[in-house]
């Protein structure tokens, strides 16, 4: 049986291969982008008035699944939009490839729970927006969001609007939305959290599927241990204002992985580390 280093190893390899075209300011499904470093060096997270981490040390390399996993309130959000740049770092250092990290970014996408469609605009038009936001031509965008949502299966839904489809339908279109316009990193905050499980084991089987050979960056914050488990090449334990540790995943992404002996360990591992 592989160890999880050599898992990872492998892992790491294919992503070389993906990311090896330059990168491309489409989202054609199937066309190779360029994964991003994204690094916090004794970063203290949170509002001034109410920090919610301190000096957390975190590197994810290019192309990585990382998954967050902590009790509710530990900071879990608030990382994910600091690496968006939505939330600036009280203290420390947060970076994208060696540089700080200002504000927002076309190139780092994010997901949340809601699913954060424009109502009055179609499955397609929905998709379609950032590569508007880009400048693409109507018909180029048009072809582009067409094929993300047949990526995702809703080619049939496409002239539909949110609130004609089911809310696993929603979530499709919401990651074809985000990968669309070719983001070299996927920041995802609970995104399948108000799924049924059969529903959302589906999302994750989808999500790995639409995100290979892409190179994309992942960072995926979860409450389910189960799913950090399954997605991540490596989880990220948060508690109590503080990053706990950071665990490799034996065979991520592998179903068949769930019963592994390494794999039940850690879970038990990070389940007694988060007291849960």
């Amino acid at each position: 049986m592989s160890t999880s280093s050599e898992t990872r190893e492998t892992t790491r390899a294919d992503t070389a291969d993906a990311v090896a075209a330059p990168a491309t300011a489409t989202g054609v499904p199937g066309t190779a982008v360029r994964g991003t470093r994204l690094t916090l060096r004794a970063a203290t997270l949170g509002r001034p008035d109410a920090a919610a981490l301190a000096e957390v040390d975190l590197d994810v390399p290019p192309g990585e699944i990382l998954t967050v996993v902590g009790p509710s309130g530990c900071g879990k959000s608030t990382l994910l939009r600091t690496l968006a740049g939505l939330l600036p770092a009280l203290s420390g250092a947060v970076e994208q490839d060696g540089r700080p990290i200002g504000g927002p970014a076309a190139d780092r996408a994010l997901v949340f729970q809601e699913d954060a469609l424009l109502p009055w605009r179609s499955l397609l038009a929905n998709v379609e927006l950032p590569l508007a936001i880009q400048g693409a031509p109507r018909a180029e965008r048009r072809k582009q969001a067409a094929a993300w949502l047949e990526r995702v299966g809703l080619a049939d839904r496409a002239r539909q609007l949110p609130h004609r489809v089911s809310g696993g339908q929603r979530q499709r279109a919401q990651l074809a939305r985000a990968l669309a316009a070719g983001p070299r990193a996927v920041l995802m905050d609970e995104p399948f959290g108000a799924l049924d499980a059969q529903t959302r084991a589906g999302m994750q089987d989808l999500l790995v599927e639409v995100l290979h050979g892409t190179g994309a960056t992942v960072v995926f914050v979860t409450h389910d241990v189960d799913e950090a488990l399954f997605l991540g090449d490596r989880v990220v334990l948060l508690g109590a204002g503080r990053l706990v540790a950071v665990r490799d995943v034996p065979r991520p992404r592998d179903r068949a992985a769930h019963d592994d002996p390494a794999r039940v360990a850690l879970r038990r591992d990070v389940l007694t580390s988060l007291s849960i």
